[in-house]
C-alpha cells in the first residue's frame, strides 16, 4: 500500500508544495512545529533513508539544501534545522524546521494551528525564494 507522501506525490492528497524535480519532492507539514516547517521526499518510495541508494540519497540532500534556503531566505529564523527521524511515515523524509532556539526542533512541543489561508501564502513566500 502506498504510503501517505506517496500519495501526495501523486496527487491523491492534496498538499502545499513548495517544490519539486523529477526525483524530489517538497511541501510544508500540515503539524508544523513553526512556520514554514518543510518535508521533503524522494518520490520513489523506500522506508528508511538509510536504504536510499547513494544518488538518491546525494540527490536529497541536495535538493534539501536549495530548500532550506528558500526557507531561510523567505521565513524570519536564525537556521533552518535538519532533522531526521523517520518513525510516523514509512517512506524517507527530511524535517526542514525554521530555527530560533535548539527547542523550536523538539517534536514533543506543540504544533502550530494554521488556517489554509496561512499555509497558503508560507507555501508562495517559500516557493517565491526557491531557485
Amino acid at each position: 500500500m502506498a504510503s501517505i507522501f506517496t500519495k501526495i506525490v501523486n496527487g491523491e492528497i492534496p498538499s502545499y508544495k513548495i517544490a519539486e524535480d523529477e526525483d524530489y519532492y517538497a511541501f510544508l507539514d500540515i503539524f508544523p512545529l513553526a512556520k514554514g516547517h518543510t518535508l521533503v521526499i524522494p518520490k520513489e518510495e523506500v522506508d528508511y533513508l538509510f536504504d536510499l541508494d547513494d544518488e538518491t540519497l546525494e540527490g536529497l540532500t541536495v535538493f534539501s539544501k536549495r530548500v532550506a534556503k528558500a526557507i531561510d531566505k523567505s521565513i524570519e529564523c536564525k537556521r533552518v534545522g535538519v532533522v531526521v527521524l523517520g518513525l510516523e511515515v514509512p517512506h524517507a523524509h527530511i524535517h526542514l524546521i525554521p530555527l530560533n532556539t535548539e527547542a523550536d526542533a523538539c517534536f514533543s512541543n506543540p504544533k502550530l494551528k494554521l488556517t489554509q489561508e496561512e499555509f497558503e501564502a508560507i507555501a508562495e513566500k517559500i516557493r517565491s525564494a526557491f531557485e
